[in-house]
Parts: C-alpha cells; structure tokens; sequence
C-alpha cells in the first residue's frame, strides 16, 4: 500500500486483520522536539494510523475509511527506542467505527487513543 506520510515517519504496519493492528517505530532525531522528547504528534500519528489500519482490515474492497475525530491521552514522555502501537476495533455500524489503540515503549504505557471513523463507498475512478 502507498502510504507516503506513514512512510516519511518512518511507521511499519507491522500486522492488521480482523479488527487489529500492530504498528511500529523506532526513534530517530526527526520524531524529536526542542525537549528533547518525542514530539505529540509522532505518537498521534501512529493512533491515527494504527487505528485506521485495523479497520481498515474489516473493509470490503469498495470501500474506505477516514478518521472523523480522534483523541489521545499522553502518559510519559518518550525520550527514544522503538515504540510500539496497537489498536482494535470497538464497535462498527455500516457508516461509523469506534477504535481504541495503546502506545508502548519496553512494553510501558505512555499513551492511549480513541477515534472514531467514517466508512465509506469509494468513488469510482471517472466520477466526478
């Protein structure tokens, strides 16, 4: 899959199907802050894209999925190492999905997510 922003973070999808992801990436000087931390949106990134990677494993081909509204809970700061990303589908109706996802480093909680999600019908390539 082409996914240049995900891959300029330097984010592996490291597994998702059946409603969960596993997502993951390890710190470089680019993730930084002026703290010295990684930045917040680092980690929003990879709730965003984790949580998005598992429902979008439950999707049928002609459909896709975008992110209506997403929060995190920041813990710990992240000073460097590999961090880890999982999510899982919550709940699901035909338009809208609830997901939930959790960020480790050395298997410690530092953040928590939830998002919610709109399902869609994908265009076909010559509408307008």
């Amino acid at each position: 899959m082409h996914l240049p922003f995900v891959n300029h973070l330097g984010l592996v999808i490291e597994e998702a199907a059946s409603g969960m992801s596993r997502c993951a990436l390890d710190v470089r000087e680019i993730h930084m802050n002026s703290s010295g931390v990684v930045h917040g949106a680092v980690l929003f990134a990879l709730v965003d894209t984790g949580m998005g990677a598992a429902l979008f494993s439950t999707l049928e081909p002609e459909h896709a999925c975008a992110t209506i509204e997403a929060k995190i809970n920041y813990f710990k700061p992240v000073q460097g190492g590999n961090i880890t990303c999982t999510s899982e589908l919550i709940h699901r109706s035909k338009n809208i999905a609830s997901l939930e996802a959790q960020i480790l480093v050395e298997g410690e909680v530092v953040a928590r997510g939830f998002g919610t999600f709109s399902v869609f019908r994908r265009r076909s390539a010559g509408a307008a």
